[in-house]
């Protein structure tokens, strides 16, 4: 019997592909030294206590007891989710929750807080061999197509995979990536990201633009970047969808030039920014997810010495990322954000994948 059991898994920022995995495009991101910890303790009783120790909230699980067919607390439909998987509760813990991940900030909480929960069940209550691949399967079932998230499978993904990753979300194909990545500087802003509106919105205008375009052009495959003509396409678009259509072609197109140059012996960080900043562009431009606070954080970056700076997320708030192979510049923006009254700032480096520490 495992006595105590700790499982961790880390956050997530996107570096290239924000909003583009709901629509079966690729995107490239990263994992960063901040975590989410579940730490559980058998407690000689048929529940699973849980206090979650940054909201300050308790809740009970009795292991005895079905799961609701409307649930919607995520810890709970994960383990409805895991009777497909073999995984039943047999004994109870006592849980702990803890996280060093701002939350609501566009850098995955969330979907670190379910891969972890995941995972701690599986190691303690199944003999699978857990790999990253069930990890994203499981997760990505729970988050999305569970609870109805309008998300794609960025975060599950990366989160579970620990490393850099190119993720082709038509076919689940993974890419890692080992490249050491420079300094990334995340800023906080006060206002949380609108998730489930500002997504839906999005998703559903590029949705539009795409299906009109493939309705005019036959030949038409956002997959092949050749076989349309941008302006032409645009051309057929009521001005109101253009910006939706315009930032998915774009952005795919930069994702595949960033895959280009992660796929090198080494990794050329001004290629990398050029890319990111374009990327930004389009996100700030065309789909309009960034806030002024946002906007003034990247200036500051930008003046700064930043080599790339774009916001991290969803939008309508959240964080942004920038770029940094300069140890004083890095500090001098913590600095700057922190002088301005951000949320948070902090340098992040690269993180590692979820892990599992057992106490038998």
């Amino acid at each position: 019997m495992i006595n105590k059991i700790i499982s961790k898994a880390p956050a997530r920022v996107c570096l290239f592909g924000d909003h583009q995995d709901y629509l079966n495009l690729p995107i490239i991101a990263t994992t960063i030294n901040r975590n989410i910890e579940v730490k559980a303790k058998h407690n000689n009783t048929r529940y699973l206590n849980i206090y979650k120790k940054d909201l300050s909230e308790h809740d009970y699980i009795n292991i005895d007891k079905d799961v609701d067919e409307n649930e919607t607390d995520l810890l709970k439909v994960a383990l409805k989710v895991l009777q497909d998987y073999s995984c039943f509760p047999d004994k109870g813990y006592d849980i702990v929750i803890s996280s060093n991940i701002p939350i609501n900030s566009g850098l995955s909480s969330s979907s670190a807080l379910v891969v972890a929960w995941v995972n701690f069940l599986l190691a303690t209550f199944t003999n699978k061999k857990v790999t990253s691949e069930i990890l994203s399967e499981i997760s990505y079932r729970v988050e999305v197509t569970e609870m109805g998230g309008s998300g794609g499978k960025m975060d599950q993904y990366t989160i579970s995979y620990g490393e850099t990753i190119f993720l082709d979300t038509l076919n689940d194909k993974v890419i890692t990536y080992d490249h050491e990545l420079c300094d990334m500087i995340i800023g906080v802003s006060n206002q949380v990201k609108n998730t489930q509106g500002l997504l839906k919105k999005l998703k559903t205008n590029a949705l539009l633009s795409i299906d009109l375009i493939s309705k005019k052009f036959p030949k038409f495959n956002i997959h092949e970047t050749s076989s349309f003509d941008l302006e032409k396409c645009l051309s057929e678009l009521d001005k109101s969808i253009q910006p939706y259509f315009r930032a998915a072609i774009g952005n795919h197109r930069i994702t595949l030039n960033a895959q280009k140059e992660f796929n090198q012996p080494s990794l050329n960080i001004k290629t990398i920014s050029r890319l990111m900043n374009e990327h930004h562009d389009f996100l700030k431009n065309d789909l309009k997810i960034t806030i002024p606070e946002i906007d003034k954080m990247i200036d500051i970056a930008n003046q700064n010495g930043s080599l790339a700076s774009k916001i991290v997320g969803s939008g309508g708030g959240g964080s942004i990322v920038c770029l940094s192979n300069d140890e004083n510049i890095s500090h001098n923006i913590v600095k700057e954000f922190k002088k301005i009254g951000v949320k948070e700032a902090f340098i992040a480096n690269k993180g590692t994948g979820p892990k599992i520490l057992i106490n038998e």
